[in-house]
């Protein structure tokens, strides 16, 4: 168990032990946090592979936590502030009671005071109010990254991430590969992205990309092949970004990259990118909203590869300008 803090410096942890875009989208808070608390060593709670993202927000430490089925791994008692950016559920208010900290900043629950929680809030904003309520300032548009320490190896490459956690969120292969396909043939260095789960995704869609006449050989595919900080560096110098809402559209929103984003079940209004060069895609009024289902959201089907061919356009990145 990490007892680091006891003796030197107090701790504050922050509870958020979920994905990529869930750390991006607590970043202006993560910030009020460091500024507000500048003598505390902070912890953010969440699976250990966020490790490289979560050092590029900087003076924040990772405490390797899976999820929410077993206790912390830190002595309670250890803790002088503990912070529940998880959400407001049962599972995560036992995981902060857990840690006996001297302050709890969370939502109200259990006798904690805090906001009332409120359903339809943008999740940069969500944080930053909770922060807000309990006198501590926060910026929720403070969610700009560091720059990594290494240089991409494809720097001007436009990104096309063919992955995503959930069937819910997979736009078909197919588009994928027609849109790579029109970008190459435009005169974009196209490189395919996703998780080693989706390497075999991210082949397909650079074969049938080749059979439509773009030039995409196997360098092209990095999927499965790249680190977090890796991946961060391509995309902190992508000139494009094309994805589905996951991780990879939230660090072109971190990296001010112009980005075509496609939404299914989750709403834009809650999850979508900040003001800047960036277009989301979706048709809400066929949003069936269930981010679990194994089939793509019907509001993420209706786009079309015209629809993000057109957007590129708009963005002005279908061209040799950068």
């Amino acid at each position: 168990m990490d007892t680091a803090g006891t003796n030197e410096q107090p701790l504050l942890l922050a509870l958020r032990a979920l994905k990529l875009g869930d750390l991006l989208v607590a970043v202006p808070a993560l910030r009020g946090l460091r500024r507000a608390f500048p003598g505390h060593r902070i912890l953010y709670a969440a699976p250990a592979w966020l490790g490289d993202a979560i050092e590029l927000v900087g003076g924040i430490d990772n405490l390797a936590t899976p999820g929410l089925d077993d206790p912390l791994a830190i002595q309670p008692g250890t803790v002088d502030v503990a912070v529940n950016l998880h959400g407001n559920g049962p599972e995560s208010r036992q995981r902060i009671n857990e840690l006996r900290a001297r302050q709890i900043i969370a939502h109200r629950a259990d006798g904690v005071q805090g906001p009332e929680w409120t359903n339809g809030l943008h999740e940069r904003e969500r944080w930053t109010r909770l922060l807000a309520w309990h006198g501590i300032d926060a910026d929720p548009l403070d969610y700009r990254l560091k720059k990594p320490a290494l240089a991409s190896r494809f720097p001007g490459a436009t990104v096309v991430h063919v992955g995503a956690a959930y069937g819910s969120r997979l736009w078909p292969v197919e588009r994928f590969a027609e849109v790579a396909a029109e970008l190459a043939k435009a005169g974009h260095q196209v490189v395919l992205t996703g998780s080693t789960s989706e390497r075999e995704r991210a082949v397909e869609t650079a074969r049938l990309a080749n059979l439509k006449g773009a030039k995409l050989d196997d360098g092209a595919v990095l999927a499965g092949q790249q680190s977090l900080a890796e991946f961060a560096a391509t995309v902190g110098e992508a000139r494009l970004v094309v994805s589905a809402d996951t991780g990879a559209a939230h660090l072109a929103s971190a990296y001010d990259r112009p980005s075509v984003v496609l939404f299914g079940p989750a709403p834009a209004e809650e999850w979508g990118p900040p003001p800047g060069p960036h277009v989301v895609l979706t048709a809400v009024e066929r949003r069936r909203g269930d981010v679990f289902a194994a089939d793509p959201d019907p509001a993420l089907l209706a786009v079309s590869v015209g629809d993000v061919l057109q957007a590129i356009q708009g963005l002005g990145r279908w061209s040799e300008d950068r």
